[in-house]
């Protein structure tokens, strides 16, 4: 990966807009949680919608122990018009989505991040120093036939104090349309 931010290195803070209507800071966030998942994201890729639900769950599972999951969607709206903002916020009330969603225009965040796909979820312990990167588990297809969970272990791992045993795997969805 020529861009991006590494294993073990610190991930860029980012101020961004939500679908809330308020203006979302990674900092804060690292300041209230223990870990914190990014999850690169768009309304129309068909990989999203197969990982929705198991997005929606982890976020359920796991927030009362210190985590948070933050939706970014990083497409060029000119080019899919479905991921414009207006679009967004008709998708979390249509997915009843349990965590923000925001919208990185520039695509700076994307950049600095190195997503590659949606979704390519990251996850960040209480430092902003990136512990995993990749897909969210070896199924994108079937939720019933996953064996391994690779985000949902690198969080548990991470809330109990203990080293990620898997930090990398390659992420799979649809690319993220960059702008032109």
């Amino acid at each position: 990966m020529e861009m991006g931010t590494a294993i073990g290195s610190y991930a860029p803070d980012f101020e961004l807009p939500g679908s809330d209507e308020s203006v979302h800071h990674l900092s804060r966030y690292l300041e209230r949680f223990k870990a914190v998942g990014v999850v690169f994201m768009c309304n129309h890729c068909p990989y999203v919608h197969m990982y929705l639900e198991r997005l929606k769950q982890l976020q359920a599972d796991f927030a009362d122990q210190g985590f948070t999951l933050i939706g970014i969607n990083p497409n060029d709206a000119d080019r899919y018009p479905d991921d414009s903002f207006d679009n967004m916020k008709a998708f979390v009330t249509n997915n009843a989505l349990n965590f923000p969603y925001l919208r990185d225009v520039t695509q700076d965040v994307a950049h600095s991040f190195g997503a590659e796909k949606t979704p390519h979820v990251f996850l960040l312990d209480r430092h902003g120093v990136l512990c995993y990167s990749g897909r969210m588990d070896d199924n994108a297809e079937d939720a019933s036939g996953v064996k391994v969970t690779y985000f949902g272990d690198a969080i548990a791992q991470i809330l109990s104090g203990t080293p990620v045993k898997t930090t990398l795997t390659t992420p799979i969805g649809c690319s993220v349309k960059w702008r032109t």
